[in-house]
């Protein structure tokens, strides 16, 4: 199956599209378990490369409180605790917001954006959904006293050592140097690298590696923010480590190093938390009581509204089912 059917969207009975794409299961011990579609050629990882590029800013010497290292994690709502919380981590190294080179922009949280939309005069750089990436950057060049005029420059001292903390713990060299949405360096990979590396962070028994893991299994609300669904399956299924990116893919890692790596082939997002919930039953990590499963529910159904109203959802499908049945970890 190079892309095989993974997910479908049933309306009122009726199924009205089909999302393919690859997911990988690998071991603790960075063994492929599971593979459905192409997961061995590179790909965008987009925002799931966020603890990489944290990891990499803790080996090149960056001093940060694990909250802050969450942030430095984040595709945040922009919601005013993250935003103030990039402002604060900027100041406290003597940089203001005018020196975040990702693009200005409002919330991605709806209430947020609209009190920003009527209260401020613009968009901003702090309320970019990677504003604590780009301001743990700067601290890291500020710290290291590197130059913070160019920091997201593939070039920089601080863009070099990354990209060998990406191939070091993906194990892969790195395919191809792009730039994403945020004007950072952008490094391609395969799924299979991705789950890799998801499983060494939460499977280093201490030191950088670690660290980064548990500070956003530590402030999940910073990872990503109210309603999302990071947040939710990090606060729901215990020592769970979850990234998702744009394009459609996601990452996760279970405590034991049970990784899990996928990419919707038309970049949906929809059908992410979907195949997620799907694979974490299926590999028998779900919590047993009533508040998990309303949550976990509602994450596996993906609701399909019409007129307002639920009048469908997103399932997996029978092809994918039977895949993981049959080749899955029992």
């Amino acid at each position: 199956m190079n892309n095989p059917a993974l997910i479908e969207v049933v309306r009122s009975g009726f199924v009205e599209s089909v999302h393919h794409g690859a997911l990988v299961i690998t071991a603790p011990d960075g063994s492929v378990r599971f593979a459905a579609g192409d997961v061995d050629s590179p790909v965008y990882p987009r925002s799931s490369n966020k603890p990489l590029q944290a990891l990499g800013m803790l080996r090149a010497g960056l001093e940060i409180d694990d909250a802050d290292l969450a942030l430095a994690c984040a595709s945040h709502n922009g919601e005013p605790g993250h935003v103030d919380r990039a402002l604060v981590l900027l100041s406290r190294h003597g940089l203001a917001e005018a020196d975040l080179l990702c693009p200005p922009d409002y919330p991605l949280h709806e209430e947020s954006r609209l009190r920003a939309v009527r209260h401020w005069p613009d968009r901003r750089r702090a309320a970019m959904n990677c504003s604590g990436k780009h301001a743990a950057m700067l601290a890291t060049c500020r710290q290291r006293r590197w130059a913070c005029e160019d920091y997201i420059d593939p070039k920089h001292e601080l863009q070099r050592v990354i990209a060998e903390t990406v191939v070091e713990r993906t194990g892969e060299p790195i395919a191809a140097t792009g730039v994403d949405g945020c004007a950072a360096p952008l490094f391609a990979y395969s799924l299979t690298g991705l789950a890799r590396a998801f499983g060494r962070l939460v499977g280093a028994e201490d030191g950088p590696e670690r660290r980064v893991a548990d500070a956003m299994r530590a402030h999940p609300w910073l990872v990503a923010g109210t309603g999302r669904e990071d947040t939710l399956l990090m606060l729901t299924v215990d020592g769970l480590l979850v990234k998702g990116g744009a394009e459609g893919v996601h990452a996760m890692a279970l405590p034991d190093g049970t990784a899990v790596a996928l990419k919707v082939s038309d970049g949906a997002a929809r059908p992410r938390s979907t195949l997620l919930v799907t694979v974490l039953e299926r590999l028998g990590a779900l919590p047993d009581n009533e508040a998990a499963r309303s949550v976990l529910d509602g994450l596996r159904r993906g609701e399909v509204l019409g007129g307002g109203r639920p009048v469908g959802e997103l399932r997996p499908t029978a092809q994918f089912q039977r895949s993981l049945d049959a080749s899955s970890p029992q």
